[in-house]
């Protein structure tokens, strides 16, 4: 009898698993496994689609892809890592969930639709060598991608693994700018210096030895950012711009190319007991050279003059001549209790989410803080945005609108020097509650305390969207986009110019902006519907049906006739964007 005849062939194969997962689903089986879900419906999969990858096996924390292609396979893993790192940026340490990846060049065996070899396991092993975050190759894969990629390689020599005869060349990728630049158009180009001294923070290291207290770490940060942004001489990139640097090693040169700065503020947090110690260094970012560097160690009951005294110290080196000259301190009312404003730096990241389920988690900590200061104006302000994202998504009760607006008018009457409280509670107003005039006058006070806010530009810029002032909403989504490019918020500022774009009947400007904020928020159903409005007046109703459902698969509640009188959507607007939706199949 005749053998039937094996079918190999050469492939790269791609192997990925998930560091730590015992332990995450041991904190949280649900949490982790819906978390896991999420990355490979939003991230994972369209990437596979993209880079031409077929996955072959999975297992409860694993995933083995097999591509044609090696270039695909080694382009594909870092947008996903780069991907992972994004999305991670906001949540707590303990529970990020990292990927190791392993990616061989080799000869595999193919049965029945399931693959076998040594080119499998050869993947297999480089991915058990990884660190979380981390992508290992053989020595195959970095042959064949050379210099085709405008990524580095660092060499880890040889080692010997678990069933693998021979030793295999290990490398690892070191660093990556833009690997996806081959495919298309880079979506962060240089941007051009602004006209007046500028500067990012980055993300502070967390010297602590303790994952939990990341958040406070970020929350220095945070206040410094805030503190500068006070400076109105000052052009400060935006929080959420610098965090997407966390937990990257980064070239300051590259990231004063993508934010358009002058110069990169970093550091280090160490809290040991009730002392905290920061160290800070000043960076020119064209040269890379250093400018200045301080080290503070002091209790941590003067956390917030140290958070000051570094403030002032940054204006000084950026250009000493100001020294003598009067500058505004940056400082913004403090809770009276210490635990209030750790509470609050705990549920940022939540509020920060934009939905409904982690917002309910903020509730919790928020509620905790104000029984401690009932005139936190920060509290209330985050308070009325969780409220605010729980009535528009989360079935439109009354009393989450009752609430938004209460804990609003609450961050307004005690928070006149903070414009992170007034730029929330000016959005909540003017969504929820559709006093305009209040709205404005929070946006307006928000930028005079501090000018190089972007959340207000950006959170203000749909108010205006909504209120029929399309050229102003655009003049101000354009600015926040600028202050904050990178910014998870800028789907907002898109979705502006999406609806402003609508208006003046721009469909195709339209839809570009909606598929940058789709692109940017793909959680975010919002998006999906904005981008589902222009395609329907263009006539392209399968794209906008296809858009249309994946509103309903994010919020099944959706109806565009209570969303739209939800956020006082003015009349001509809101009965142009009805008929388009319903011709995209929204429910009204």
């Amino acid at each position: 009898m005749t053998e039937a005849r094996v079918e190999r062939r050469l492939a790269a194969i791609l192997a990925a698993d998930v560091a730590e997962y015992s332990r995450l689903m041991g904190v949280d089986e649900e949490g982790t496994l819906t978390a896991l879900k999420a990355h490979r419906r939003e991230l994972i999969d369209p990437l596979l689609t993209q880079h031409h990858g077929r996955i072959f096996k999975t297992t409860g924390d694993g995933i083995l892809i097999e591509f044609a292609s090696v270039i695909d396979a080694v382009r594909c893993a870092v947008v996903m890592q780069q991907g992972m790192e994004e999305r991670n940026a906001r949540v707590a340490q303990s529970r990020r969930i990292l990927f190791r990846v392993g990616i061989n060049l080799g000869d595999i065996i193919v049965e029945e639709g399931d693959i076998f070899g040594d080119g499998v396991n050869v993947a297999a092993r480089l991915e058990t060598l990884a660190q979380p975050g981390e992508i290992y190759v053989s020595g195959s894969v970095r042959e064949q991608v050379g210099e085709k990629l405008p990524i580095s390689f660092a060499d880890m020599g040889d080692h010997n693994v678990k069933n693998i005869a021979r030793p295999i060349h290990v490398y690892k990728i070191e660093k990556y700018a833009d690997p996806d630049a081959a495919a298309m158009p880079s979506t962060n180009p240089s941007l051009a210096l602004p006209d007046r001294p500028s500067i990012a923070v980055l993300p502070f290291q967390n010297m602590s030895g303790d994952p939990e207290q990341e958040y406070f770490c970020d929350g220095v940060v945070e206040d410094v950012i805030t503190g500068l942004s006070r400076i109105k001489w000052l052009f400060v990139i935006a929080r959420n711009s610098s965090f997407t640097y966390k937990g990257r090693a980064v070239d300051v040169k590259q990231v004063g190319r993508e934010l358009g700065v002058r110069y990169v503020l970093e550091g280090s947090v160490r809290k040991s007991g009730d002392r905290v110690r920061i160290t800070t260094q000043l960076i020119e970012a064209e040269t890379g050279r250093h400018l200045w560097a301080e080290r503070y160690d002091r209790p941590i009951g003067d956390i917030f003059a140290l958070q000051d005294e570094i403030t002032l110290s940054v204006v000084g080196a950026i250009e000493p001549s100001l020294r003598s000259a009067e500058v505004e301190r940056a400082k913004r009312k403090r809770p009276d209790n210490l635990d209030a404003y750790d509470l609050v730096l705990q549920a940022l990241p939540d509020v920060y989410s934009r939905m409904p389920e982690q917002e309910k988690k903020a509730l919790v900590l928020l509620e905790r803080a104000l029984a401690l200061d009932p005139n936190y104006a920060l509290a209330h302000a985050c308070a009325a945005h969780a409220y605010h994202t729980l009535f528009l998504r989360g079935g439109q009760n009354a009393e989450d609108r009752a609430a938004a607006i209460r804990h609003a008018r609450s961050a307004i009457a005690h928070g006149q020097d903070d414009a992170l409280a007034l730029t929330f509670a000016g959005f909540i107003l003017g969504m929820d509650a559709h006093d305009r005039a209040a709205a404005y006058a929070a946006f307006d006070a928000a930028i005079a305390i501090s000018p190089s806010t972007a959340l207000t530009y950006t959170l203000g810029s749909v108010v205006l969207a909504f209120a029929g002032d399309a050229e102003r909403a655009a003049e101000w989504a354009e600015r926040g986009l600028r202050l904050s490019p990178v910014d998870p918020w800028r789907s907002s500022a898109l979705n502006t110019l999406v609806f402003t774009h609508f208006r003046h009947g721009r469909f195709e400007e339209a839809v570009a902006a909606g598929r940058k904020a789709v692109q940017c928020s793909p959680g975010f159903s919002i998006c999906h519907m904005a981008l589902a409005a222009p395609l329907a007046k263009l006539g392209r109703l399968e794209e906008a049906k296809t858009a249309a459902a994946r509103v309903l698969e994010l919020q099944p509640t959706f109806r565009y006739s209570r969303f739209l009188a939800g956020v006082g959507c003015e009349p001509t607007l809101a009965a142009s964007l009805s008929e388009a939706l319903r011709d995209a199949g929204l429910p009204e």
